[in-house]
């Protein structure tokens, strides 16, 4: 059976952070948050990585990363282009970046051949993580004309940072463990013990303890991609009046795929700690996490110097 494909979307800068965070060194010896991810992930059973990026960007990615593992697992990169779009669409003039992260997955299709998980570069997930994303991939297998896919749930209070707030995804499960539906909350914060989001930073909601939110760790078959395809003209024409900002959200179409009852995606629980580089004095709490993992054994020293 084919070994699931990863799919890193590393095509963003950081604006918050003020850099390219996906390169930034948080390890010992100059490892950075994708190459625990990788480690992670081809442990696990991942056979392939596809690396989504801007192609000003390819050659200082192949530098710190790609050449390095491409030993261990069989790597490819695309390009998220804003022209890159389905045929009959016409962009508009002053539309400069691509279209989000829908879009992004829809310009690796032709590098998937396997079902494939998708992370972000910049956020750091935990082995489990992986096992649980690799175990259901090996299986997968859409039937009955409904998709199977799959998401990573983490406790929303261990994925926070001390220094600001954070966007994520708040699910809600049914007694079956499949998604029903996800809401975007841009701005959510720690006050003391307790998590809140706020929709315009003054009227806080309190978020309850435990609650399962999405840190965009998704597993799908490559059904995936024709619905994120056949779903780009109703997008463009629900935004035509918007169109030098909107954005195609992958969790819109899932959301979608899920309420039109085409898919069903399981949430794989975990109770790993999310750590990421959100805001520059992120870097010191992500660097003390990995220095603490590998005192304890989980991580080598230097990742990538045997086979694994």
């Amino acid at each position: 059976m084919n070994k699931p494909t990863l799919v890193i979307m590393a095509a963003g800068m950081g604006s918050r952070y003020g850099g390219l965070k996906q390169i930034d060194p948080v390890g010992p010896n100059g490892e950075i948050i994708i190459d625990y991810s990788i480690y992670d992930a081809v442990k696990a059973g991942f056979g392939k990585v596809v690396f989504i990026i801007r192609k000003d960007t390819e050659q200082i990615f192949r530098e710190k990363i790609g050449n390095k593992i491409e030993k261990f697992v069989e790597v490819t990169y695309v390009f998220q282009d804003v022209k890159d779009v389905p045929d009959g669409i016409e962009i508009p003039a002053d539309r400069l970046k691509p279209w989000g992260t829908a879009h992004a997955i829809l310009s690796c299709k032709n590098e998937v051949t396997t079902p494939f998980a998708v992370i972000n570069a910049d956020d750091f997930y935990g082995a489990s993580s992986f096992k649980v994303l690799a175990d259901f991939l090996t299986g997968a297998n859409d039937g009955n004309g409904i998709y199977q896919y799959c998401m990573v749930g983490f406790v929303v209070e261990n994925t926070l940072t001390e220094n600001g707030h954070v966007a994520r995804g708040i699910c809600t499960v049914d007694d079956f463990g499949n998604l029903v539906e996800i809401h975007e909350r841009t701005r959510i914060e720690k006050f003391g013990s307790e998590t809140k989001y706020s929709e315009d930073g003054e009227n806080w909601v309190l978020i309850p303890k435990g609650s399962i939110v999405s840190m965009n760790t998704w597993g799908f078959t490559q059904s995936f991609f024709k619905e994120i395809e056949e779903g780009f003209p109703k997008f463009f024409e629900e935004n035509r009046n918007n169109l030098g900002k909107a954005e195609y959200f992958l969790p819109e179409v899932v959301g979608k795929l899920v309420k039109e009852k085409k898919a069903t995606v399981k949430v794989l629980p975990t109770d790993e700690h999310w750590y990421g580089v959100t805001y520059i004095e992120d870097k010191l709490v992500v660097k003390k996490a990995i220095g603490e993992m590998i005192d304890r054994g989980v991580y080598p020293n230097i990742i990538w110097e045997d086979s694994l």
